[in-house]
């Protein structure tokens, strides 16, 4: 079973994401948080596989609950939020958060992100993670040395400035004449060599570095 940890302030809002989640018959929702500060204690006492985080909230924002989650270790974090180009979102991704979603997104698309997220791989959509990093990561230049880079193959930096648009195993596989197979050791060689929890990680990284720009 997959555990998660619903975390919102607007009940309404879990009362919603309980019952799509509750349908499901690998997923169980082990406890629910209407801040940060709970969030952080009930993520320690459930140890949960996700929690489900809301941003915007009284007491600890999500972003801080975020990072206390994941330097605890105790659980991977999904970032939801009402808007698709939030400031906060950007701050929780380099918190550690394994990627985000819309509160409105579709009932399908959150469950495939909360067993996405669970199984160790991150939320990445062209459409809105992409949209976010162009917006909020520094366009004035990269905010990170380069060098950090040196370690990775001329082939696994094609493939992490390709992971940084968004495109999937699949899609980076046919671009670079490659099986999906091959694309997914490069991907893992990436991630261990630059110490980074996933592919989201891998994304900012990129971008902070200037392997990937905004608009490009």
């Amino acid at each position: 079973m997959i555990r998660v940890v619903l975390v919102d302030d607007q009940e309404l809002m879990r009362v919603g994401f309980r019952m799509v989640l509750g349908a499901q018959p690998d997923i169980d929702v082990v406890a629910e948080a209407g801040d940060g500060d709970a969030a952080v204690r009930l993520a320690k006492q459930h140890q949960p596989d996700v929690v489900l985080m809301d941003i915007r909230m009284p007491n600890l924002d999500g972003v801080e609950a975020t990072r206390r989650i994941v330097a605890a270790d105790t659980a991977r974090v999904l970032v939801m939020t009402t808007f698709d180009l939030d400031e906060y979102v950007y701050s929780a991704l380099r918190g550690g958060a394994s990627g985000f979603l819309l509160k409105d997104t579709p009932p399908d698309e959150l469950v495939f992100a909360i067993r996405s997220v669970a199984s160790g791989d991150a939320v990445v959509s062209p459409s809105i993670t992409r949209r976010l990093l162009d917006r909020f990561v520094d366009s004035a230049g990269p905010t990170r040395d380069s060098a950090v880079l040196d370690v990775l193959t001329e082939r696994e930096r094609e493939v992490l400035a390709l992971v940084a648009r968004g495109l999937s195993n699949t899609e980076i596989a046919g671009k670079l004449y490659l099986s999906e197979a091959t694309v997914k050791t490069h991907v893992g060689r990436v991630l261990t060599k630059l110490d980074l929890r996933d592919r989201v990680q891998a994304v900012v990284l990129a971008y902070e570095t200037g392997l990937a720009r905004p608009g490009v």
